[in-house]
């Protein structure tokens, strides 16, 4: 993990839909470097609260900054400069090119009416390449497969180049293979220096890429630590509701219902 001041804080926060109080006071600071995975049970909030951090949703209580500055203060496009959200399910760009809707990517970064320059469609075809869909690059986005739009998606958040990565379940639509690949990737750019909070289904992919687990309860409590001590049978039982099982081989640990 880098060192110095954190990338994004969170202080008291509170999330709720309505009625339903889903985190009740999360404080917590993340650095560059740094790798984090958000589980629990379906509705317990682990969207909301990604759409939150990004600003995109009014917290109920508490404050999220963004390098040391409150998201309120700042501007979208200045909060699109060093953060960027993937969505849990992307919206078709309807009519654009599979390069064009990377490019989108690097919207935040040029002026009103001002066109990408060879270096932003460079870096789109390079975030293509990395994430395996450059073949598609002049086709209609509509035309590919779901997994092909979900990692063209990556691809644009890629472009966008963001200090803060938010990952809505990134392992959507997603074979084995291409899971490992893409959290691969985030993991090496965690290592680089971003930071990196990732909801995730799997707590054997959590085990495997995180630093630390949020785990939300969906009823207020929540709990905050490094994956290797919080990630355990006893623990994920409580979280999912249901008898869970871990798993060992050299090097990995994995959870399984029993």
């Amino acid at each position: 993990m880098s060192g110095g001041a954190p990338l994004l804080e969170v202080a008291a926060l509170s999330v709720h839909a309505g009625p339903l109080q889903l985190l009740e006071g999360l404080s917590m600071r993340v650095k560059g470097g740094e790798f984090i995975a958000i589980l629990g049970r379906n509705g317990c909030g682990k969207s909301l609260t990604l759409h939150t951090l990004a600003g995109l949703r009014p917290a109920r209580a508490g404050e999220v900054r963004l390098g040391g500055v409150a998201l309120g203060a700042l501007k979208r496009r200045a909060i699109a400069q060093r953060l960027g959200l993937l969505p849990q399910d992307r919206e078709e760009a309807l009519g654009l090119t599979t390069l064009e809707t990377v490019l989108t990517g690097r919207h935040p970064h040029l002026k009103l009416w001002q066109r990408e320059s060879a270096a932003d469609r460079e870096l789109a075809a390079q975030s293509l390449e990395r994430f395996g869909v450059a073949r598609h690059a002049g086709r209609p986005l509509a035309g590919l497969s779901g997994g092909e739009q979900r990692r063209a998606a990556m691809a644009a958040l890629l472009a966008q180049a963001p200090r803060v990565y938010l990952l809505d379940e990134p392992t959507n639509h997603l074979d084995p293979h291409h899971q490992l690949e893409v959290l691969q990737i985030f993991r090496a750019l965690a290592d680089a220096g971003a930071a990196v909070i990732a909801t995730l289904h799997d707590p054997t992919l959590a085990e495997r890429f995180a630093d630390r687990v949020l785990l939300m309860h969906g009823d207020g409590r929540w709990q905050l630590g490094a994956a290797a001590q919080l990630l355990n049978a006893q623990a994920l039982s409580e979280l999912y509701l249901t008898p869970m099982t871990e798993l060992t081989a050299p090097g990995r640990r994995a959870f399984i219902p029993a």
